[in-house]
């Protein structure tokens, strides 16, 4: 099952591509916001640092006894910071009009697939939190293309936080290429 579970994870990060680079970037062009978008831009930043774990590691890595607990606790954490990012959303596009109506679908979309994930990854965990502890080099049997997309989305992701927290903390050029004076 760790196989559909990574699968999974490839498409979650694939329209979670489209909502940072289309939403996020373009559309709303939250970097450029400042202080106002500074709460949102900080939980995705958080997000994007728990996925670059999740894509990066995954493929190759067997989370074995309490290692499995660290990543129950990963899931669990991002889950939580969807749910208060969801919250903080409302009052950081209420200059906007709100969330676009097509990333409340996108959103709803990634919602349900990390659930899938999630729950394709507990006969892993199951049986990883069986093992004595140690973080173990255990390359998943999936296709080499897919292992070096995560790894790339891992990347990816990393780098997207980084800039969401450089912009959160409003440091010269965060909002680069943006200005708000063009919002779509």
């Amino acid at each position: 099952m760790i196989s559909t579970a990574l699968w999974l994870l490839a498409l979650q990060g694939a329209i979670g591509g489209f909502d940072t680079l289309y939403y996020h970037e373009w559309r709303a062009r939250l970097p450029a916001r400042g202080a106002i978008a500074a709460p949102e831009l900080k939980l995705h930043a958080a997000r994007d640092f728990l996925y670059a774990l999740l894509f990066g590691t995954l493929p190759w890595v067997a989370w074995h006894g309490l290692w499995a607990a660290v990543l129950v606790f990963i899931l669990v954490a991002e889950i939580v910071l969807t749910m208060a990012d969801f919250v903080t959303e409302v009052a950081v596009r209420r200059s906007l009009g709100d969330v676009y109506a097509g990333e409340r679908v996108t959103h709803a979309t990634m919602g349900i697939v990390y659930g899938a994930m999630s729950a394709a990854l507990v006969p892993a965990l199951s049986t990883w939190w069986q093992q004595p502890t140690a973080l173990r080099l255990a390359p998943v049997a999936i296709p080499a293309t897919l292992r070096w997309v995560l790894v790339v989305m891992a990347a990816g992701v990393l780098v997207s936080g980084a800039r969401d927290l450089y912009a959160a903390t409003r440091w010269p050029s965060g909002g680069w290429p943006w200005t708000t004076g063009r919002a779509m």
